[in-house]
C-alpha cells in the first residue's frame, strides 16, 4: 500500500509504502471497544471508600437493655441503621483494571491504525521541524489542513521541540510519542499525523 506523504504546507513531497498487515487489515469494533475499556479502567482510582462495622467510631457494648425499654433489641451502636453508624455493602478501595494479552494490545493497534486508514484520516508528513516556536505561524500552516481535532504522532527528537512549543496553545491538537502509541487516542481525535521518522518504529513495534 502507497500513500502520499506532505509536508507542513499540505504540498505532496513523497510517497510511502505502508505494510497491508498493519495499514490494511479487517477491523474488529470490538477489539477495539475492549481496549479502550481497558485503558480506561486502568484510569480509574478505585479510592472511594465508606466504613465498615469494625471501622466506624463507637461502641460494641449494647446501647440499652434487652428487655424494659420498649425500643427493638440493639447490640451495638455501629449498625447501618444507626445515626453515625457504618455503611452496609458500600464500595471499598479496589483496582478496576483488568488484563489485556500481548496479542489483542497489537492487534486492536493494528485495527485502530487500519480503520483511521481506511477512512483517509491519517496523514503521513515527512517532517515536523519548523523554523521557531511561535503559535501564530504554526497556526497559519496548519489551516492548510482540514480538521476539527488532530494527534499529531513523532519521535523523541529535539528537532521536533519548536513544534511542541508552538503546538501546546492550540486547542483540540495533541502530539503523542510513538512510543506510546495507544488505541483510545487514535479513536478520540478527528486526523492522525503520522511523522515519517515514526512510521517505521510503529511498523518494526508491530510487526
Amino acid at each position: 500500500m502507497k500513500k502520499q506523504v506532505v509536508n507542513l504546507l499540505n504540498k505532496n513531497v513523497s510517497e510511502i509504502e505502508l505494510s497491508d498487515s498493519i495499514f490494511g487489515i479487517k477491523v474488529f469494533p470490538d477489539l477495539i471497544h475492549q481496549y479502550i475499556r481497558y485503558q480506561n479502567a486502568k484510569l480509574r482510582q478505585g479510592s472511594h471508600k465508606t466504613k465498615t462495622r469494625s471501622e466506624v467510631k463507637g461502641r460494641a457494648k449494647k446501647p440499652f437493655s434487652q428487655k424494659g425499654t420498649g425500643n427493638a433489641r440493639q447490640g451495638s451502636s455501629k449498625p447501618p441503621h444507626f445515626r453515625g453508624g457504618a455503611t452496609s455493602m458500600g464500595p471499598q478501595n479496589r483496582d478496576h483494571s483488568f488484563s489485556l494479552n500481548k496479542k489483542e494490545k497489537t492487534l486492536a493497534l493494528k485495527c485502530a491504525l487500519s480503520n483511521k486508514a481506511d477512512k483517509e484520516e491519517i496523514i503521513f508528513i515527512d517532517s515536523l521541524k519548523v523554523d521557531n516556536h511561535k503559535t501564530k505561524n504554526l497556526h497559519k500552516s496548519l489551516k492548510n489542513f482540514d480538521f476539527n481535532s488532530a494527534l499529531f504522532i513523532h519521535i523523541d527528537d529535539a528537532s521536533n521541540e519548536n513544534f511542541k512549543r508552538a503546538s501546546s496553545n492550540i486547542p483540540r491538537l495533541a502530539m503523542l510519542s510513538d512510543k506510546g502509541l495507544n488505541v483510545r487516542d487514535l479513536m478520540t481525535f478527528e486526523k492522525i499525523f503520522i511523522e515519517t521518522k515514526a512510521v517505521e518504529k510503529i511498523i518494526k513495534r508491530l510487526s
